[in-house]
């Protein structure tokens, strides 16, 4: 069985998009492994695809640290002219905004992924960044200064809101999501389980956080072929979907 585009983009909707919202989304082998031979793209099928091309369609802005944008070599994020059509169909605007967070911004202002993107990026940083990889950066995106020795996720998703910017959708890495857990900010998880064993020395989907149990409760488990996704909201504290 495979995922259907409809019934994903009833089963992914927010309950509101007013409430500021934080929704992480991976993909994972039966093993925990978040990547297979140091990328995450080989864990995942068309499925998988069509989730996250769901759950970018459904967001209001994508989130990735700078570390995912090198390793997964991403480009310039955009929906297709489907789920262009559909966004304006909801008074949204045709395209997510695409935000890097990035503490010592080693970013070429070159990359594909300011290079092609369809809508201006959103750099997040602190103000003891580095001044020029700053200034060098904000010809080719909008520099957010969140934070002063070390990148305030708090104040980064107060001024996307502020921005409009609520729905946010996180792609990681790990210690992006890490460090979104040990702020009090993860809303849901949306997991695409493969159905791969990998071993290895892969690591888990969160690194770098204290630990501590966060109750979620499970929304969804979305049978697409041997692949599972699933959904959780988080339980209690934050926003409900």
């Amino acid at each position: 069985m495979t995922a259907d585009r409809e019934r994903l983009l009833e089963a992914y909707a927010p309950a509101d998009r007013v409430t500021p919202r934080i929704r992480m989304n991976f993909v994972m082998s039966l093993d925990g492994a978040v990547s297979l031979e140091g990328r995450s793209g080989g864990l995942g099928d068309e499925n998988d695809r069509l989730a996250m091309r769901v759950l970018r369609t459904l967001a209001d802005v994508v989130v990735v640290g700078a570390g995912t944008v090198r390793t997964e070599g991403y480009g310039g994020v955009r929906v297709d002219d489907e789920d262009a059509a559909w966004r304006r169909e909801q008074g949204l605007t045709d395209q997510p905004r695409l935000a890097i967070v990035s503490s010592a911004l080693e970013l070429d202002p070159g990359h594909p992924v300011f290079a092609k993107a369809v809508t201006r990026p959103l750099v997040v940083t602190h103000a003891d960044s580095p001044a020029d990889r700053r200034a060098a950066l904000a010809d080719v995106a909008d520099v957010l200064v969140c934070g002063d020795r070390a990148v305030d996720l708090r104040a980064a998703r107060d001024a996307f809101a502020e921005a409009g910017l609520r729905q946010v959708l996180c792609e990681g890495g790990p210690h992006l999501f890490g460090s979104l857990l040990d702020a009090d900010l993860v809303d849901e998880l949306c997991l695409s389980l493969s159905p791969l064993l990998v071993a290895g020395d892969a690591g888990r989907i969160v690194q770098g956080a204290a630990e501590r149990a966060q109750p979620m409760r499970l929304r969804h488990a979305i049978p697409a072929g041997d692949l599972l996704l699933l959904r959780y909201a988080r339980e209690t504290g934050g926003a409900e979907a």
